[in-house]
Order: structure tokens, then C-alpha cells, then sequence
């Protein structure tokens, strides 16, 4: 096992410990990925303890997958105001509200139930955000799109 410790920035006499079997690698190499690994622990332990990712109970891959990226949508759409600007509440407050926010939805109730968020929200931005909704929705698979259509 190759086992680095580099200073921790703002503490002096303290180190970070970095460890890897990968014997090949730069320190600056470890450093990159446990920075990335990093950003990956922190989402998934929000999504899990604010936005309820590991109470979800559906068995079907295809709504495993979908209920993930629901998850996912909400956190960035959580997470890219207050990444914009700086305020005195905290991430998990806003996850927590979130949560609270909204009752249990059907994967096709709660797309619905978004576009015609952002679509009310649409007016007040830009003309842009037509365009974008426009393209999602191509993207979408024919069923779905029938099935908006239906619903909207």
C-alpha cells in the first residue's frame, strides 16, 4: 500500500493521510482522485439524508433509474442557487423543505408536475428556457412524451 501524507492547508502540523494500492500514481494523481471521490461521498450523502434517496421502495429497474434521477435533478436544482450566491442558510435546510414540499408522486406525476413548474417559471427568466423544456421533451422516449402530452 502506497501511503502519502500531505499538509493539511490551514493547519499547521497536521496532515491529510492518503492511501492507494496504486503504486504507479503521482501524488498529485491521489490527490485528483480523492477529490473527485470526494465530490461523489458528499452528493450521495445528501441525497441520501435530505432528499430520501435510500427510502425509495420501487423494484423495477426502470423505476429505480428514474427515481435516481428525479433525486439527482432535485439536488442540482437545490444545490445551483445556492452555489450562485451566498447565503445564510444551509444546504440541508433547503433539502429538508424540499422534502416536506412534496408528497409522494408517481415518476410521471412528479416530470409533469416539474415542467409545469419551470414552464410557469419560464415567463419571468428568459424565452430560453422554452427552447430547453422543447429539447428535454424530444429527448424523452416516444411513451413519455404521448404520456405528457396526455397529462399536460
Amino acid at each position: 500500500m502506497n501511503v502519502w501524507l500531505p499538509p493539511k492547508r490551514g493547519s499547521k502540523g497536521k496532515y491529510l493521510v492518503l492511501a492507494t494500492t496504486q503504486y504507479k500514481l503521482h501524488p498529485q494523481e491521489i490527490i485528483q482522485l480523492y477529490g473527485r471521490r470526494w465530490k461523489i461521498e458528499t452528493y450521495f450523502k445528501a441525497a441520501k439524508q435530505y432528499l430520501a434517496l435510500n427510502k425509495s421502495q420501487i423494484q423495477s429497474y426502470d423505476g429505480q433509474c428514474g427515481y435516481i434521477a428525479v433525486t439527482a435533478l432535485t439536488y442540482d436544482l437545490l444545490a445551483w442557487p445556492e452555489r450562485q450566491s451566498i447565503d445564510d442558510r444551509t444546504l440541508g435546510d433547503l433539502f429538508y423543505l424540499m422534502n416536506e414540499a412534496l408528497p409522494d408522486l408517481a415518476f410521471e406525476e412528479a416530470l409533469v408536475y416539474l415542467l409545469t413548474a419551470l414552464k410557469e417559471v419560464k415567463a419571468e427568466i428568459s424565452a430560453t428556457v422554452e427552447q430547453i423544456l422543447d429539447n428535454f421533451i424530444k429527448l424523452l422516449p416516444v411513451f413519455m412524451q404521448k404520456q405528457l402530452l396526455r397529462t399536460a
